[in-house]
């Protein structure tokens, strides 16, 4: 029998919801591929722009020279003092936001099981997701400069950084441990491991990828910020490599500075350190995937 033959003995109503079926999945299709659209033209466009316009002083001298003794209307200069301090920003603020955001969510998943002080903590951190960006500038502005009297410096600044983290970091890992099958941990408790190794040795492992994951979001997010380094770190111009003491610069601060300068050689120093802080974050997602790549379950490393 062909498969014309076939369709014909079909009932009409059978054949007439298939059809209905195709076109509704079509049209959603269509109206998926349109929503993806309308979020990667925004992405595409500001990506074209300040690749555009930052290439013009993307060179040796801005990776490598400050803006000491650099005039307000002078050309040159770079942002090697701004870079040096965004780097040692937030690896200072993700050595103090994954570790406490890593041990909050494994007791939330493990250890909290609904009680009291589990909710509590969810609560926060909730609250804690929503803080503004400048709230947390000011705390540590009014607590660690003002109230016991340290001075302007980057580790004020990652402290800040690491508030903002922190929520991202619990909420991403809590996620990625509650995706590990409850069949690995009732294995391993049935071998006699006990639970703190079942955790260290099967369910930290099998999430290992989104746990890297959610950390380099919540590096992505912090990196870019103004508000908290401007309330903590301050401005120079400058290199410090000793973010404990003084001033240090940072390149989103360095943007907003460059910017604010009525002429083009600043607003070209601008475009390319925003250039420049896209590429350090992709980097170090980059990284970030390579080092999930290499620690992933699979290579039985």
């Amino acid at each position: 029998m062909t498969l014309q033959q076939e369709a014909a003995r079909k009932p009409r109503g059978v054949q007439h919801i298939s059809t209905g079926r195709r076109v509704k999945d079509r049209f959603v299709q269509g109206l998926v591929y349109l929503a993806f659209a309308m979020a990667v033209v925004p992405l595409v466009s500001v990506l074209w722009l300040v690749i555009s316009n930052g290439l013009a002083r993307f060179d040796l001298e801005f990776m490598t020279h400050s803006m000491r003794g650099i005039g307000a209307r002078d050309a040159g200069g770079g942002a090697y003092h701004a870079i040096i301090g965004t780097i040692e920003q937030v690896l200072l603020a993700s050595a103090i936001s994954v570790p406490i955001g890593l041990l909050t969510a494994i007791y939330l998943v493990e250890y909290g099981n609904g009680g009291r002080l589990s909710r509590a903590i969810s609560f926060f951190v909730d609250v804690m997701t929503g803080v503004p960006s400048v709230v947390a500038g000011l705390f540590i502005l009014a607590f660690w400069i003002l109230f016991l009297g340290m001075p302007y410096s980057g580790w004020a600044g990652a402290m800040a950084l690491s508030i903002l983290m922190m929520p991202t970091v619990v909420r991403s890992t809590e996620e990625m441990l509650r995706l590990v099958p409850a069949d690995l941990r009732e294995a391993s408790y049935a071998l006699g491991v006990p639970k703190w190794r079942t955790i260290m040795k099967i369910v930290l492992p099998t999430a290992f990828t989104g746990i890297v994951t959610g950390v380099m979001l919540a590096v992505a997010r912090v990196a870019g910020e103004t508000a908290p380094i401007l309330l903590t770190v301050f401005f120079t111009d400058s290199i410090n490599n000793d973010p404990f003491s003084g001033p240090q610069m940072g390149l989103p601060l360095y943007v907003f500075d460059q910017a604010a300068r009525p002429n083009d050689t600043a607003i070209d120093r601008a475009w390319t350190g925003a250039l420049t802080l896209i590429l350090i974050v992709m980097l170090l997602n980059l990284v970030a995937r390579l080092i999930a790549w290499w620690r992933a379950p699979a290579k039985g490393r």
